[in-house]
């Protein structure tokens, strides 16, 4: 299994677009999530900084500037997607990943505060 480090400037990244409201609440994840075509057009006009800060992970031991090195993808390279955190919380703490899940999931409430997505009465506390 891969081991990750937690991107910092990717987590900035994030913060910046969802403070900005630069984030997209709905989407099918599957659908939107950049492939294989979308990052080589990325990258045909942007610099591997700016395609590193669209991903939470680095993986450990793989080259500067090369796709490998990136992991954890969160939105469509102009917005962040819920669903794109939700999948990197999902992903990162199946695989034990914990700084990339806290910081996913520490995104995700940023997000989610700011879009006034909030509990609904009676569902905090214990059950």
């Amino acid at each position: 299994m891969a081991s990750y480090s937690l991107n910092q400037a990717a987590v900035e990244h994030a913060r910046q677009l969802i403070d900005r409201r630069q984030y997209v609440l709905d989407s099918d994840w599957g659908e939107v999530q950049p492939n294989a075509a979308a990052q080589n057009d990325y990258l045909a006009k942007h610099s591997w900084d700016e395609y590193a800060v669209w991903h939470l992970g680095l993986t450990e031991g793989a080259n500067d500037e090369t796709k490998a090195r990136y992991a954890f993808v969160y939105g469509d390279f102009r917005r962040v997607h819920r669903t794109g955190l939700i999948a990197c919380v999902y992903r990162a703490s199946e695989w034990r990943h914990k700084d990339v899940e806290l910081a996913a999931h520490d995104l995700l409430q940023r997000l989610d505060a700011l879009a006034g997505i909030v509990p609904s009465a009676g569902s905090a506390g214990g059950n």
